[in-house]
């Protein structure tokens, strides 16, 4: 009877080691997706909803993740990487440059768009190279890539470096007030200003900075998600193949601005 007892349990232990799912089966995980929500085209609200060409990537994304869904979470800028940092966040979307420090700590999908820098300034007042940017005032953001450039050429020039006001205001904000000759001229993305041209009717010149060595865009994953990185990536190159990363871009950017070399 004891034989039989343990056999039975035997038998038992097998039935529902059966029954139970494969260790390497992942769980359904949500992944928070931080934005500030406030650079048009690639990520802004419209009529209440987060849209935009970064934000719909990551919807074309999420369709194709059957265990991974994304939510989204506006925030200031200042407090995304923070959150990555802190483990609020998972994704980061907010048209992200390149930086090597920024690489340092995160990770980087593969480019969803090439984006280069542009030099901005009035018509009346043109400006043609950075060369011509000492003792000039503009505006930006801490922690921005185009902020970390200007201080660069700084470091360089010294003896007549630019003038930087660390302002804190959005794209939008600062075109207006560069309009408004409040600042002499400002570097930001020839997409973002471009539309923001279009949509205001603003008079500015344009310069596409040379040696921008890294012109694209990106969505930064936190650390650790090296697994997920992969998944993402296979992704992207799906939606590249099937044109969605095409319309999409031709809808929120208004041309065809995808990355297709390797």
């Amino acid at each position: 009877m004891k034989k039989y007892m343990l056999g039975l349990v035997a038998i038992m232990a097998i039935l529902l080691s059966a029954c139970q799912p494969a260790s390497n089966e992942r769980e359904d995980r949500e992944l928070v997706v931080a934005t500030a929500g406030d650079v048009k085209p690639f990520s802004y609200e419209d009529k209440g909803e987060l849209t935009g060409y970064d934000i719909e990537v990551l919807k074309a994304v999420d369709k194709k993740l059957d265990k991974v869904h994304f939510s989204y979470q506006r925030t200031n800028w200042e407090s995304i990487f923070a959150g990555l940092d802190a483990g609020r966040y998972q994704i980061a979307a907010n048209n992200l440059s390149y930086t090597k420090e920024r690489a340092k700590k995160y990770l980087y999908s593969l480019p969803i768009a090439q984006n280069p820098l542009v030099l901005v300034s009035r018509s009346d007042q043109p400006i043609s190279s950075l060369s011509e940017i000492g003792g000039r005032k503009t505006e930006d953001d801490t922690g921005t890539s185009t902020a970390q450039l200007i201080e660069d050429w700084n470091k360089g020039h010294r003896e007549n470096p630019a003038v930087l006001d660390y302002s804190g205001e959005d794209i939008g904000k600062r075109l207006l007030d560069l309009d408004n000759k409040e600042m002499d001229f400002l570097i930001f993305d020839k997409v973002t200003v471009q539309s923001l041209i279009q949509e205001r009717g603003y008079s500015f010149h344009l310069v596409e900075l040379e040696g921008d060595s890294n012109p694209n865009n990106y969505l930064i994953f936190a650390k650790g998600e090296e697994g997920f990185q992969k998944e993402f990536n296979q992704a992207l190159k799906e939606l590249l193949e099937d044109g969605t990363l095409e319309r999409l871009s031709q809808t929120y950017l208004k041309g065809d601005y995808l990355v297709k070399e390797k």
